[in-house]
């Protein structure tokens, strides 16, 4: 089985998204831009799977160093992931993928960011228990 890892950045309530986005998404504050470089760093030269939405909003840089894969609910996570027996997979993307790939994930990598504003998703904890990985904060 592959080394299942996610990274992710959450608000200080657990804020993970907004319509579709991150919350934080677009604002200029170091504390953010410094997020998104240390999730490209600490994923390059791994696979990174994740579903459609999450591909097409990656810059065309992030293809170059990594391999990502587009994954589809109608998969089964252990298929997918046996494609991968003796690599790093990041698992990115939100509620739905992470509900079905928890279970696999061996390490939970968790920014927590300054952000306290308005959200519509949140960070469920039941991930991280799932799998009876250990959470890095």
């Amino acid at each position: 089985m592959a080394d299942v890892r996610v990274i992710c950045a959450i608000g200080r309530s657990g804020q993970l998204g907004l319509h579709g986005g991150m919350p934080w998404e677009g604002s200029p504050e170091r504390v953010y831009t410094e997020d998104v470089e240390r999730f490209f760093d600490i994923t390059r030269g791994h696979v990174l799977i994740c579903g459609p939405k999450t591909v097409a909003s990656f810059p065309d840089f992030a293809h170059e160093d990594r391999t990502i894969v587009t994954i589809r609910s109608s998969e089964d996570p252990e298929e997918v992931l046996s494609r991968f027996s003796d690599r790093v997979v990041f698992v990115g993307g939100g509620p739905r993928v992470w509900d079905a790939y928890s279970r696999y994930v061996r390490h939970w990598d968790i920014n927590r960011l300054p952000y306290d504003g308005e959200a519509d998703t949140w960070f469920d904890p039941a991930w991280v228990l799932a799998g009876g990985a250990q959470a890095r904060r």
